[in-house]
């Protein structure tokens, strides 16, 4: 699942569309174009800033207006090519700027100083836990308020306007403040480039009344930045390759396990054409699944230690050598670090750099130059895919249901699984979704997203929104519990708006229920919605949506026909009721040990 943004040949000539693309090799590879008349409506930093979004591939921007970005937002709808999508809030902005990055490589959102910027700033830390590229562009103070003793509108009341700035120092990788057009061109173009260069947000703040003015920098299509492409030491891929097939090639059973940093590395594919290569059973971590390719000859599930799928952590565990690609191994991933893996047995590949064992360990190695290298010099060894198709039982089905029986959870899913094609994408919310559809088996092609290491509630709605913009050819299929849609529930709006064809299972079991599973209280019960109610009062006959609720299996086969049939051009909002202790068998044996990595006593003093 590698994203490109905007492919371009190295050698090839740009067209006007393909400027500021990014080619294989890294570089960014531009033409100059046409030049615009100084003092033009189009010569502005406005323009300018927007042009930039639109040549990395970003066609849609997700935006609350606020007094200090109004004319920005003028000038950004303005720019052929580029859509402004009105959420109804500043946090799901974000979380749709996050589902958009996901699916089109990058993502961008507007909102305004402080109120609007604080606001955003929990889906930019999510964005930036996933190394997700989102450039949060925010509306600044004027800019002759600045070094002034003046107190603003939006803010904490104190002079100094530097709050927002100093929040966002922490999740971002680069931070613009621009105030004076002599340097916007060059911090505008240093935020972008380093927002894909390091696949983490960025943030710019334009002064409210610098985006409608002409400057000589902008008077012309933008001036090419480079992105100057990572090369890997060739001296010490060449050792850790030599390390690290001695290593695989003397081990009678190896496994290789794709983590989630494998997109950052864009080594999704050169992964797969090692497992190729090697024969390995391939497995993958929970927050790399839709990464790797499932229908591959030898994928043999998820590898989440207690709760993984049926006999890959048996194969996993049990190996004397296992390659880990991009791994994250925190509480979550680790099950509250339960998992059986020796450091000695491991070789840890991270985007630029290799670990064998308890070492050595070869830094300034691309994840892709080292898994093409290896795979010219592996042996080829199939014993552990052959240990897991002789312990292989094929999983059983859920008990039939009676007529009219109320739905159980693991029903809902087993008809889930027959909509999954290569045109759907399915987005799994925190909670007991994540292990129910961590059970799915994608088809080629079916993208899949869920948001493990932030594990922000309510983040589903927003990343929907984003993700079904950024491949409208895709129809989404969103799972969400109740309590995590209470948070966001308000942008099911702007789905509705954009004419998006969604279909989202609200699963109503009356609480928190992940978090039940790790400590329950009288906290983790919340108040009951008319959800279909809710969504029709916001659809309020505007646009194309349906909804209905279901509690037996009978309505649920009728409504994904329905939905998938003569509403296949809706938004389609399915409640699902199910009883409130009903969850997966893998919620049940992790919260018990999330629990228990949670509650450790202090160490001795």
């Amino acid at each position: 699942m590698d994203v490109n943004i905007g492919s371009l040949d190295s050698c090839k000539a740009a067209t006007c569309n393909d400027v500021g693309c990014l080619p294989s090799n890294g570089t960014v590879s531009t033409i100059q174009s046409s030049a615009v008349p100084f003092n033009s409506a189009e010569a502005t930093l406005g323009r300018h800033l927007a042009r930039r979004l639109v040549q990395i591939g970003v066609s849609d921007v997700f935006s609350v207006p606020g007094d200090f970005n109004l004319t920005l937002l003028d000038h950004l709808i303005a720019e052929p090519g580029l859509n402004l999508v009105g959420c109804c809030n500043e946090l799901n902005a974000g979380y749709a700027a996050d589902g958009y990055a996901r699916a089109r490589g990058v993502g961008a959102c507007v909102v305004t100083f402080t109120v609007g910027g604080l606001s955003v700033l929990n889906a930019v830390a999510g964005a930036y836990s996933e190394n997700l590229p989102v450039i949060c562009i925010v509306g600044g103070p004027n800019s002759n308020d600045y070094g002034t003793n003046r107190i603003l509108h939006h803010t904490i009341g104190l002079p100094d306007f530097s709050q927002e700035l100093r929040c966002f120092q922490t999740v971002t990788c680069f931070q613009a403040v621009v105030n004076n057009l002599e340097d916007a061109h060059e911090l505008i173009d240093t935020a972008i480039s380093t927002a894909l260069k390091e696949s983490k947000p960025v943030y710019i703040s334009v002064s409210c009344n610098l985006p409608a003015i002409p400057h000589p920098t902008f008077s012309r299509e933008p001036v090419p930045f480079s992105l100057s492409p990572k090369l890997s030491n060739q001296m010490g891929l060449e050792a850790a390759v030599e390390a690290t097939v001695e290593f695989l090639n003397k081990a009678v059973k190896p496994v290789m396990v794709g983590g989630p940093k494998l997109r950052v590395a864009k080594a999704c594919n050169a992964f797969v054409e090692l497992a190729d290569a090697c024969g390995y059973a391939l497995a993958v971590m929970p927050s790399a699944k839709g990464l790797v390719p499932e229908h591959h000859p030898h994928f043999i599930g998820t590898y989440w230690g207690a709760v993984s799928t049926a006999f890959c952590a048996e194969i996993v565990e049990s190996a004397d050598a296992y390659l880990f690609a991009g791994p994250i191994f925190n509480d979550y991933s680790s099950v509250g670090y339960s998992l059986l893996l020796k450091k000695d047995k491991a070789i840890i590949v991270q985007p630029d750099r290799v670990t064998v064992g308890n070492g050595p360990a070869f830094g300034c190695i691309l994840m892709k130059d080292f898994f093409i290298a290896l795979a010219k010099r592996l042996k080829r060894n199939t014993t552990a895919h052959e240990n897991y198709s002789r312990i292989y039982v094929p999983e059983g089905h859920p008990l039939k249901c009676q007529p009219k029986e109320a739905l159980r959870v693991n029903v809902l899913f087993q008809h889930i699984q027959k909509m999954l094609t290569g045109e759907t994408a399915v987005i799994a919310e925190t909670g007991d979704s994540w292990f129910n559809c961590q059970k799915l088996k994608l088809p080629q092609g079916c993208g899949y997203e869920f948001q493990m290491q932030y594990g922000s509630i309510g983040w589903s709605v927003g990343a929907t929104l984003g993700y079904a913009q950024g491949v409208p050819q895709k129809r989404v299929i969103a799972c969400i519990g109740d309590g995590s849609f209470q948070v966001t529930a308000q942008d099911v709006s702007t789905m509705i708006r954009n004419g998006q064809k969604t279909i989202i299972f609200l699963i109503n079991n009356g609480g928190y229920t992940i978090e039940v599973e790790i400590h329950d209280g009288p906290y983790n019960v919340i108040k009951n919605w008319n959800y279909t109610a809710l969504v029709d009062a916001i659809h309020n006959g505007e646009g194309n949506c349906w909804t209905t609720k279901v509690r037996c299996e009978e309505e649920l086969i009728e409504a994904i026909d329905i939905a998938t049939g003569a509403k296949k051009d809706c938004l389609c909002f399915i409640e699902v009721i199910v009883h409130k202790d009903d969850t997966s068998k893998e919620l049940l044996e992790w919260g018990s040990r999330v629990s228990a990595a949670n509650g450790r006593p202090p160490n001795p003093q």
